[in-house]
């Protein structure tokens, strides 16, 4: 057990290490591209949106509303969502490469009732290594297919004529 104690320990703190010097990248058609620590989110504004997993469990995922992230970016929201801005939007993409898609406008309180967030914990606790740092929900989806683990970023881009 004394063995263990010490190996355990440097495993954690290697864990946490390697989560401290993480950062959410906003980028694209945006005025103020950002990186976001895992403690500059922390600061921000939380937000709640429970999601049911593959086996029909639900579970409270807590974190960053996504227009709150957009916002700090400077992307169009509101009434700026017309004329050209209507066609921008969200690409999410993961570490292992997984992508998923959203519309500015349906992220958009004024125009959608959509709850989506960048969270970092799931029924109150971090979410697990292979799972996080942190993971998009979108709440009240019929399948969780756009609920992404490991988002490492958020690029917003326009589709062009």
């Amino acid at each position: 057990m004394k063995k263990i104690l010490p190996v355990a320990l440097l495993l954690l703190s290697g864990w946490a290490f390697g989560q401290s010097g993480f950062k959410l990248k906003v980028s694209g058609e945006v005025p103020a591209p950002l990186e976001l620590s895992l403690a500059d989110l922390s600061k921000m504004p939380r937000k709640e949106a429970s999601l049911k997993d593959k086996d029909g469990s639900v579970h409270v995922y807590t974190g960053v509303s996504v227009q709150d992230i957009l916002a700090k970016a400077g992307a169009p929201s509101g009434k700026e969502l017309h004329g050209e801005n209507i066609s921008k939007y969200l690409l999410a993409k993961c570490k292992d490469g997984y992508q998923v898609l959203f519309s500015l406008a349906e992220l958009d309180a004024s125009i959608a009732d959509k709850n989506v967030i960048v969270a970092d914990t799931m029924d109150g606790k971090p979410l697990a290594e292979s799972k996080g740092p942190l993971r998009i929900v979108a709440e009240g989806e019929k399948k969780p297919a756009r609920s992404s683990y490991q988002l490492e970023s958020l690029v917003i881009g326009q589709i062009k004529k």
